[in-house]
């Protein structure tokens, strides 16, 4: 297997990143920058892709998040919503179709470079919230992208029946560095803890009893 990892710099695809370079003949790194919120991700994402040793690439494509309204991760005229992601309030952080055109993207480097598989880190706990991080979804990108081209390319998503304090203990597990990678929604200086991926993160430490190495402002 020749992996494509699309890489956020966050935990989920650092721990994807870390099992990949040990399971795969090879292993390279995709980030986009498709006019997100902040670039806080995409700078975390150049020291883990350092720290392991990884071809990384950053895709700059910030005048997407012009098209991809109504979201409070692309659009700063809209708050950015505090607290659990089972709260109703952060639906707003859903941005439209993301997954589908970053995998989109990701499909078509990956072929360039010969490779057969593109690494996806989607998650149990992401499903309840964004439609595109769904088992289903993923099968029908899987299909999609296996018809793309006459070279056989795959979706790997070994993290969809998993949960994100599993994920954290997977990180532990494989010695990924958790402390470099980057959650928040805010971006600013140190983690807020108080928006819904902060709050997810602190839990999952929690949950999985490993020690938290993030700096919180609260």
């Amino acid at each position: 297997m020749k992996a494509l990892v699309l890489f956020s710099g966050g935990l989920d695809s650092t721990v994807l990143a870390t099992q990949m370079k040990k399971d795969a003949e090879e292993t390279r790194l995709l980030s986009i920058d498709y006019g997100q919120r902040h670039a806080k991700e995409l700078n975390h994402s150049q020291q883990v892709a350092k720290h392991l040793e990884l071809p990384h690439e950053i895709l700059k494509l910030p005048q997407l998040g012009t098209i991809l309204g109504g979201s409070s991760l692309t659009d700063k005229s809209l708050i950015l919503p505090e607290g659990h992601y089972a709260e109703e309030s952060m639906k707003s952080t859903v941005v439209p179709n993301r997954n589908m055109i970053l995998l989109a993207l990701a499909g078509g480097h990956a072929l360039s470079l010969g490779f057969d598989t593109i690494a996806y880190a989607a998650h149990a706990g992401d499903h309840t919230i964004y439609p595109d991080c769904r088992p289903e979804f993923a099968d029908a990108m899987d299909t999609a992208l296996s018809l793309a081209d006459w070279n056989t390319l795959s979706l790997h998503r070994p993290f969809v029946d998993m949960t994100k304090s599993d994920l954290v203990s997977l990180g532990a597990e494989l010695d990924a560095p958790l402390h470099l990678t980057w959650s928040c929604y805010a971006g600013n200086e140190i983690h807020c803890g108080k928006c819904g991926t902060c709050v997810e993160r602190k839990e999952a430490f929690a949950l999985a009893k490993i020690p938290d190495p993030t700096k919180y402002e609260e």
